[in-house]
């Protein structure tokens, strides 16, 4: 039970929203329309990289929005305790319905725990049927108010302009219901959004304050990295004094660079947030540490660069689900940064290939790399560098023999035979006969013989084929003595690509 005090001092603060959905269900646009901003020009491919957290004001309330990459990022940052937003909108394409990243989302959702709401977009489409969508997620457990139940939606349509300010007024609405407020006397607390190296600022963390009111001059701290703010900025990078709870920032002075998703608090001095660091972040390896691998293993080396922790982090996890019980993929190394001359000597060392993910590659380590001849890739899409990763494990697969069944034929009678060649006729089975192809003797169900088919006649003229029911005449080499009665297995093999 708070004490008069505590409630006396409790201030509204803004929802953080996060947004989720298939990957192109249209999010970027919705948020694009409510920012009044291209940011969705900006992305490349049209696809959201990686997280970043914007703040808007309607009727004069704030309202922060935390843009995802996908819902790993999202998965990772709730996986570490940290209550990342109160409300989730969940976007979900009218004329497609629900598609599998959209159970996907929902699941996330439940399991963080919060309010969300449906955003039914793209109604302009053609070939939209709400009341189909709307039953396709009712039978994932997700009901609608207008299907009877306490889900609340909001039809939008970025081209018309349709649905923005009600989905912004649901936002409120449900806020309200929320009650969420904070106390400024409170203890400073919140969460890692994103961290990543900047080349010249630093490393710079964009973050959210939870509780409190975070000024420059704090040492704040997570489980894996810590530091005195030098400077805060707001999400549009202008300088200020202080930040209040919901107020998406960017914090410098942080020596390590903390992971999404972490919480953080702040301590009296450095000492004391040096011995927050967790045991398990100061002794354990890297999570892209070495797979063992046994002798015979193939194994495809990787040294991953990305331009923030997010990126890297929802890369590994997407590369962590390509299949490889045939092909081990063993990341040496992943990390945020540009790719440098050290980077290229650990590729050399570990036969590694090199993928960078909107990121540089510095002229040192571009030489070096040029003269010792280990390749380097740059990449602006996650599922391009995906794509090209499994295409790399495929090729380090050797190539797979297929079999191809073609016809059976039965000996009827022997016309010739020296040495490892025989002339014998016979009726086509089943399926159909060709050249080329092999042949297995089949005598009482077991193969006594293997060879080629070296001719074939139909009606003592040479032929390419014969089919079922046709009688023909074939010049058999190989092993075994055919007789009358055997059954010939026709086959082609053919050398095929090796799948993962």
């Amino acid at each position: 039970m708070k004490n008069k005090k505590e409630i006396k001092n409790l201030i509204v603060r803004p929802p953080v929203v996060v947004v989720l959905g298939h990957v192109d269900s249209g999010k970027t646009s919705i948020l694009d329309a409510i920012r009044k901003t291209r940011v969705a020009a900006k992305e490349t491919g049209g696809i959201t990289q990686h997280i970043g957290a914007y703040q808007i004001e309607k009727d004069g309330r704030k309202i922060t929005f935390i843009d995802t990459p996908g819902h790993e990022a999202f998965s990772a940052m709730r996986s570490r305790g940290a209550k990342v937003a109160d409300i989730a909108v969940l976007v979900v394409d009218s004329a497609k319905g629900v598609e599998p990243q959209t159970k996907e989302a929902i699941l996330h959702i439940k399991k963080a725990e919060i309010p969300f709401i449906v955003a039914l977009n793209k109604v302009d489409m053609p070939g939209v049927n709400l009341i189909k969508t709307k039953g396709e997620l009712a039978k994932e457990d997700v009901l609608v108010e207008s299907m009877g139940g306490k889900v609340p939606s909001v039809e939008t349509s970025v081209p018309m302009g349709k649905g923005i300010d009600d989905l912004l007024n649901m936002i409120l609405l449900v806020a309200e219901m929320e009650d969420l407020k904070y106390d400024p006397e409170a203890s400073i607390e919140g969460v890692i959004v994103e961290s990543h190296l900047d080349s010249k600022k630093g490393i710079t963390v964009s973050l959210i304050l939870t509780q409190g009111i975070l000024k420059i001059g704090e040492i704040i701290g997570t489980v894996s990295a810590f530091g005195k703010i030098k400077n805060i900025a707001n999400f549009e990078g202008d300088t200020i004094e202080r930040a209040l709870p919901s107020d998406p920032i960017i914090v410098f002075g942080f020596g390590e660079m903390p992971k999404q998703g972490e919480s953080f608090k702040v301590f009296p001095n450095a000492e004391t947030a040096e011995q927050n660091i967790s045991v398990e972040t100061r002794f354990q390896k890297k999570e892209t540490e070495f797979l063992k691998a046994s002798p015979n293993q193939v194994v495809l080396n990787l040294i991953l660069k990305t331009d923030c922790l997010g990126s890297a982090e929802a890369i590994v996890g997407i590369l962590n689900q390509i299949p490889q019980e045939k092909v081990l993929l063993r990341i040496l190394k992943s990390e945020a940064g540009d790719i440098d001359d050290g980077d290229v000597k650990i590729a050399k060392s570990g036969h590694a290939k090199i993928f960078g993910f909107k990121t540089k590659t510095n002229p040192v380590a571009r030489d070096i790399a040029e003269r010792e001849n280990i390749g380097i890739a740059n990449f602006e899409i996650i599922y391009d560098l995906v794509e090209e990763v499994r295409r790399l494990m495929e090729r380090e697969l050797a190539p797979e023999i297929g079999r191809i069944n073609l016809g059976k034929m039965r000996v009827l009678a022997k016309f010739l035979e020296e040495k490892n060649r025989q002339v014998i006729g016979g009726r086509v089975l089943e399926g159909a006969i060709e050249k080329p192809s092999q042949i297995e003797v089949m005598r009482d169900e077991k193969i006594i013989g293997q060879g080629k088919l070296v001719n074939l006649q139909k009606n003592k003229k040479e032929a390419d084929k014969a089919e079922k029911g046709q009688e023909c005449g074939i010049l058999y080499e190989g092993s075994g003595k055919i007789e009358k009665e055997d059954v010939l297995v026709f086959f082609r093999e053919e050398r095929r690509k090796g799948e993962l």
